[in-house]
């Protein structure tokens, strides 16, 4: 017992340097050895603003070009030994990028399409076109507008035997116009019989692309229910027209 020393076998001894560290974990993660030279790619070639700028001369593409080669190298190392499922991830890749392409090169007609059908589910929302607006008939034969009085919505009804653009008290209060304030001077007469209203004049109208300032205008005395848009605005535009049960108005 006394003055005996055991020595401790080598393979229990640690060195203390490497006490609480864990070296079984290297070998058991192959997937990154395999998705480090993308991420040091990417580490190694941060983009600028421009770097796909096609405009751009020499650096820019020189860049872009370099980061393609980097990235590209990485993606064969990262699928060396499975080209089968590198060609599916491509093929993936690539409809995705071609049905974007698709949807920016007919993005113009694509929102036409909706437009028009939204015109004819929503009364009152127009289809753009061409520089034009259209409106479809409702089921009464009648075209609803919607437009901007003054930075307000407001829906019309196209009238083109009224003299004026004729808002209905309610809308009045709505852009700001309180009926209380105005004097109905004028006399007009309608299917209702004679009404009266108050002369007034509108900032702006727009609709789509179409508008007109300075807008000669009338508040009815009378609550029609419904607001009118007259030859005081569609004698200004650049014209109006109906074909196939569509109204189309153009700046």
């Amino acid at each position: 017992m006394g003055g005996k020393i055991l020595n401790r076998p080598a393979e229990h001894r640690l060195a203390p340097a490497y006490i609480g560290i864990d070296m079984t974990d290297a070998p058991r993660n192959p997937s990154r050895a395999r998705t480090a030279p993308i991420a040091i790619a990417t580490a190694m070639l941060p983009l600028p603003a421009h770097a796909f700028d096609m405009d751009q001369d020499g650096p820019g593409l020189v860049h872009a070009l370099l980061l393609l080669l980097l990235v590209g190298s990485s993606l064969l190392f990262h699928y060396r030994n499975r080209f089968g499922q590198a060609v599916r991830h491509a093929a993936g890749w690539l409809g995705i990028f071609s049905l974007l392409a698709v949807i920016y090169a007919f993005r113009g007609e694509l929102q036409s399409v909706g437009d028009r059908v939204l015109g004819e589910l929503v009364p009152g929302h127009g289809s753009v076109a061409g520089g034009e607006i259209s409106f479809p008939a409702d089921k009464g034969g009648h075209f609803r507008v919607e437009a901007s009085v003054n930075g307000v919505p407001v829906t019309f009804v196209v009238d083109t035997g009224a003299t004026r653009v004729t808002l209905s008290p309610a809308d009045a209060a709505r852009i700001g116009l309180d009926p209380a304030n105005l004097s109905f001077t004028g006399i007009a007469s309608t299917a209702n019989g004679m009404v009266r209203y108050a002369p007034v004049r509108l900032d702006s109208i727009a609709i789509g692309p179409v508008r007109i300032e300075d807008v000669v205008a009338s508040v009815n005395g009378a609550d029609l229910g419904q607001s009118l848009l007259g030859m005081s605005f569609l004698s200004r535009i650049g014209g109006y027209r109906v074909e196939k049960g569509r109204l189309f108005l153009s700046p």
